[in-house]
């Protein structure tokens, strides 16, 4: 059976948080084609990874014709949803599609971002600058196939992240996002967007639960039970002052559970302030599926369930916390058993030696799931601090690239999307910080931004201590039939250098939807893992 979508069913999916819950169909993947550093390979005679580690990731592409670089190559039907650099340049961009002898875009690299007088896009939430990294979120449809060439001159480092839809899907003819009623769903959309976060999603048929709770320390108590057959749209959380006060670490104390029709272990778990995509403590920023307020903290994630929900609230500290909730749900008009159910799980270090002994030591596992779902999105915790070097630097900082008295940065690790058992990554990326979607981070001032899909709600001006950055996949989540390995580079150990007091440790909340009962490997963290930023996890 064929599916027809319009150009306005894309730029819905940049929003559409419902739809994450539907099962993927067969067919339906989710990739992206970047600059990476062509030295890293596998192996198919050895079964070994090869220079996985190399990063030369600026210079990557699939091979030269008529003196351009072909930067990206895909059979349809499908839609391209994010474009990504961190130096686009002059040189011209060409978009073929459908075997289309004439580019239906032929532009400089550095002006399919917007920004260039009267060609402006002008929609700073699907086309932002990142400190200092370009994105472009604005769906390029094909039918039956896309090929993209740049001329010299056009920059370096690239991301093109695409989905390719089932077999006859029929896709609109795409003449440029500037037709009249393109620019108009997308002006809507990015207004749209442009108030995300700030109140709870509701409808006609939503029903909202209010909770007030005191935790006593080292205690449990059930937030709500939900009957089915509902989808929980929103969650908001008003700590009290105390809480507030000592943010950093009540909301680490506090864990968040949910299950899901009687589950015997949870499809939620995480501690409190990372559920909702930051740490440490209260971070404000605002993204479309979660964020942090002056009032509130938010989860939007569409959460369907058959038969009841239970939500749990456990404090691990030495203190009671007081808490007030608002829960958002509504009924399903069709079976609730027909949709996936949504996953959280935080986690330091599980896992880490999944990828050990086959030359991918570097990846440091952000999840690791069987079954049939999508991947929606990750919040990273970077404990990164550093003793001072005593030596001078010869320049601004620290130094410059091998002149540098401390080599301190803990970015440059790629991500690494491993589908249905993928010997080759089909998403394998430039950077960390290139995947969250900003830039150029090894030297001062380090900003805070926000987005609707990417942010990097907290790093301290000199990138010394706590950094917290999140990536949401919306449109372009990543479906999966059997299994789902997602990894990032982790460049430094966690304890690094000659000193003894230079750290580097991780930790993350990854966002899933799994089919109904199927687990997930991941338990509760023991408070100890959860607080010690200065030691091995689990010292």
């Amino acid at each position: 059976m064929s599916t027809t979508l319009t150009y306005r069913d894309l730029v819905s999916r940049l929003s559409d948080l419902e739809r994450l819950a539907v099962p993927p169909l067969a067919g339906e993947r989710c990739g992206s084609q970047t600059s990476y550093d062509r030295r890293s390979v596998y192996n198919a005679e050895t079964g070994l990874y090869e220079n996985w580690n190399a990063n030369r990731d600026g210079d990557g592409y699939i091979r030269m014709e008529d003196g351009h670089q072909v930067v990206f190559e895909a059979e349809g039907p499908g839609c391209i949803w994010r474009i990504w650099s961190a130096w686009p340049g002059m040189g011209h961009v060409k978009i073929f599609l459908d075997d289309n002898p004439e580019p239906v875009m032929d532009l400089p690299f550095l002006h399919l971002f917007g920004g260039v007088g009267l060609l402006d896009y002008n929609l700073p939430c699907l086309s932002m600058k990142l400190s200092r990294g370009h994105n472009r979120y604005i769906p390029i449809p094909y039918n039956r196939s896309c090929r993209i060439l740049m001329e010299p001159d056009w920059g370096r480092f690239y991301h093109i992240t695409y989905s390719t839809f089932p077999e006859g899907t029929v896709l609109p003819a795409f003449e440029g996002e500037r037709e009249d009623d393109n620019r108009i769903a997308l002006a809507e959309k990015d207004r749209e967007l442009a108030f995300r976060g700030r109140c709870l999603p509701t409808s006609d048929d939503t029903e909202t639960t209010d909770v007030r709770v005191t935790v006593p320390a080292g205690g449990s108590l059930e937030l709500a039970t939900l009957p089915g057959n509902r989808a929980i749209t929103g969650l908001h959380c008003l700590p009290d002052l105390g809480v507030r006060a000592e943010a950093e670490t009540a909301l680490r104390e506090l864990a968040l559970s949910i299950r899901w029709d009687g589950e015997t272990e949870p499809s939620v778990w995480s501690p409190l302030g990372d559920f909702f995509g930051a740490t440490p403590g209260i971070q404000p920023y605002r993204a479309l599926p979660a964020g942090m307020t002056d009032e509130f903290l938010y989860s939007h994630w569409f959460m369907p369930f058959a038969r009841g929900a239970e939500l749990r609230l456990q404090n691990d500290g030495e203190v009671e916390r007081s808490l007030a909730f608002r829960i958002a749900s509504r009924p399903l008009a069709q079976d609730a058993d027909e949709l996936l159910r949504f996953h959280a799980k935080w986690h330091r270090d599980a896992f880490v030696e999944k990828s050990m002994g086959n030359g991918r030591d570097i990846d440091w596992p952000i999840l690791n799931v069987e079954g049939r779902g999508r991947f929606c999105g990750v919040g990273l915790h970077v404990w990164n601090r550093w003793e001072l070097p005593t030596e001078q630097p010869s320049s601004w900082w620290y130094g410059r690239g091998g002149d540098k008295t401390i080599d301190w940065w803990w970015g440059e690790g790629d991500e690494k999307f491993f589908v249905d058992g993928e010997k080759f990554p089909s998403t394998f990326g430039t950077g960390s910080e290139d995947y969250i979607g900003y830039a150029w981070a090894a030297e001062p001032p380090f900003p805070i931004f926000d987005s609707p899909f990417a942010c990097q709600p907290f790093t301290p001006i000199d990138g010394n201590g706590h950094t917290s950055v999140n990536r949401f996949h919306i449109a372009d989540d990543i479906p999966f039939q059997r299994s789902f390995e997602g990894c990032i580079e982790k460049y430094k150990g966690n304890h690094w250098g000659d000193r003894g007091e230079n750290h580097c440790l991780y930790d993350t909340i990854a966002y899933f939807y799994l089919v109904p009962g199927q687990v997930d490997p991941y338990g509760p963290v023991p408070l100890a893992d959860r607080v010690g930023y200065c030691r091995e996890p689990g010292g």
